[in-house]
Formats: C-alpha cells, sequence, structure tokens
C-alpha cells in the first residue's frame, strides 16, 4: 500500500468508530497472526512468503497493518454505508493481490463506473485484480460462493452468483443486473463462462450483455494478461481445467514476480447493437489488446 491509499484507510478509519477501534488494536493481532503462519505446514519457500507478504501493508509500522482487514471487514460490512463498504472491498483486494505478489498495472482507457465490463477469464486472481480498480458488481458461478476468503468478499461485496447450466438463475442475474446498471452502477462479466491459459479469448456467451442493452448502457472492455519478470505470459497465474484452488495458490505464492496487465478498451455504446454483435465486438477488441500485448 502506497502513502496515499495508507493516509485515506487511517482517514476512513477516523470517520468509523469501530473500523478506529480495529486500527488501534491491530498490532496485536498482527502478531497472533504471525505465530499462527508460521506453524503452517507447508514448504518453508512458501511459509517465508506468506508470512511476509500475506495481506501486506507496505506502510509505516511494516507489513502486518493489511493482515487484520477480513476481520475488520467482518466487523464493519454490515454497520456500514455502501460507500464504506465499497473502500473496504477495494482495500482488501488490493491487499490480496499484493499478498500473491503481484504487480498490478492499467493501461489504455479509464473505466467507466457505470459501464458493463467485459473481460477474459485467466484466473481467480481476476476478481481480486479487477475489484482493486473498481467498485463494480462482480456476477460469479455460484460455487465462487464456497471458496476461503475470496467467497466471503465476494459474498459481502454485492456480487451476484449464478448457477450454471440454470436458465432461471441466468435471467434473474441479468434482472438484477440491469437494475444496478438502470441504477448508475458498475457490473462486471467473465462471458467466456471459463477460464483458459491466458493465450487467447474463447467465445463469448451474450446472455448476461443483455442487462446492458435493456438500459441502454456502456460496455467496456477489459483483457487481462498476466506476465512473469520477462515480459512473458506466465503460465503460475492461469486457474486451468483440473487445478485445485489450493494448487493453484501455491504455484503463484511459488512463482517468481507477476504482473497483472489490464488492457482497457474504450466503452462502446449499447444503443441499436444486439447482445451478440456486442459480445463478437468486445471479444474482438480483448483479442486484439492481448494479440499485441495490451
Amino acid at each position: 500500500m502506497n502513502d496515499e491509499r495508507f493516509a485515506e484507510a487511517k482517514e476512513l478509519a477516523a470517520k468509523d468508530p469501530e473500523l478506529a477501534q480495529w486500527w488501534t488494536e491491530d498490532q496485536a493481532i498482527d502478531d497472533t497472526i504471525t505465530e499462527k503462519l508460521a506453524s503452517i505446514p507447508v514448504p518453508a519457500r512458501l511459509r517465508t512468503r506468506l508470512i511476509s507478504t500475506a495481506m501486506p501493508r507496505v506502510a509505516r509500522r511494516g507489513h502486518w497493518g493489511r493482515s487484520v482487514v477480513l476481520a475488520a471487514a467482518a466487523l464493519v460490512f454490515p454497520l456500514a454505508s455502501r460507500s464504506v463498504r465499497l473502500a473496504l472491498r477495494r482495500w482488501w483486494a488490493a491487499g490480496m493481490v499484493h499478498a500473491a505478489g503481484l504487480e498490478v498495472r492499467v493501461e489504455g482507457a479509464v473505466i467507466v463506473p457505470e459501464a458493463l465490463l467485459v473481460a477474459n477469464h485467466v484466473s481467480w486472481l481476476d476478481v481480486l485484480v479487477l475489484a482493486s480498480c473498481t467498485s463494480a458488481v462482480f456476477v460469479a458461478k455460484s460455487e465462487v460462493r464456497r471458496w476461503p476468503m475470496i467467497g466471503w468478499l465476494a459474498e459481502r461485496g454485492e456480487t451476484l452468483f449464478i448457477r450454471r447450466a440454470s436458465g432461471r438463475s441466468l435471467l434473474q442475474v441479468k434482472n438484477r443486473m440491469a437494475d444496478l446498471l438502470l441504477a448508475g452502477r458498475g457490473a462486471a462479466i467473465f462471458p467466456e463462462a471459463t477460464t483458459s491459459d491466458g493465450s487467447g479469448v474463447l467465445p463469448f456467451r451474450s446472455g448476461l450483455l443483455q442487462a446492458a442493452v435493456d438500459g441502454g448502457r456502456p460496455v467496456q472492455a477489459i483483457a487481462i494478461a498476466y506476465c512473469d519478470e520477462h515480459g512473458e505470459r506466465s503460465a503460475a497465474a492461469a486457474f486451468v481445467e483440473g487445478m485445485t484452488l489450493w494448487q493453484s495458490i501455491v504455484a503463484v505464492c511459488a512463482s517468481g514476480r507477476i504482473t497483472a496487465r489490464l488492457g482497457v478498451a474504450a466503452p462502446m455504446t449499447s444503443a441499436g447493437r444486439s447482445r451478440k454483435r456486442i459480445a463478437r465486438e468486445a471479444h474482438d477488441a480483448v483479442a486484439a489488446l492481448l494479440a499485441r500485448r495490451i
């Protein structure tokens, strides 16, 4: 966390009594978490990585201030205003991204807050990376709700969970997205409906794009790519079929430095376009960004 974000978070804590109380107590909790992590039965290199970077706050008192954002958010979320919840979600997501050893670079157009964001899907990291940059409401498969930590954040971050192969669930989520977009909120989807190794883009499913068409809201394509320290595609970041979540987490933590690069295309209007046309154009925009390495 840089000094600007640290100051912003501290100011936020000062405005909320419960968060302020957590802020003064976090050092004691940090020490407890450090002891617990030190006892995790994993290879020494990975354990060192977890202890030195997990939930970091690179700030004046060291790395562990952010390690209790999860606990703080659990207390504050039910009572906080929507703006505070969104700020906490972005703060927590940024900490998790840093804990995974990632650097995030955003290139191209400015992300439009009220747009429907459409991105390719490479990893469970995608949601955290985007959540650290935007306050959009995400759509995720219902299984994500059961994922450790990520599912917790997703559920409390207003994520819309969709049951795969359920037309009724698709319609319900689409209608909810349309309401959010009409209210000026942003939403984010991964229309490939599965992950890939990041070398290309799978076909986009168009069903949820109807939410933008219904309300005439803009659609913005985002290309996500993970690169290693040499600028090449990182295989460690890909969460592909056959891998468990834990295997993927270990692969990411055990790898070298990974950079998550977001290539943001200019927003496109949904007026006068069918959802299938928008899906094709968004797909082509993402593919073009990936082809030129964003």
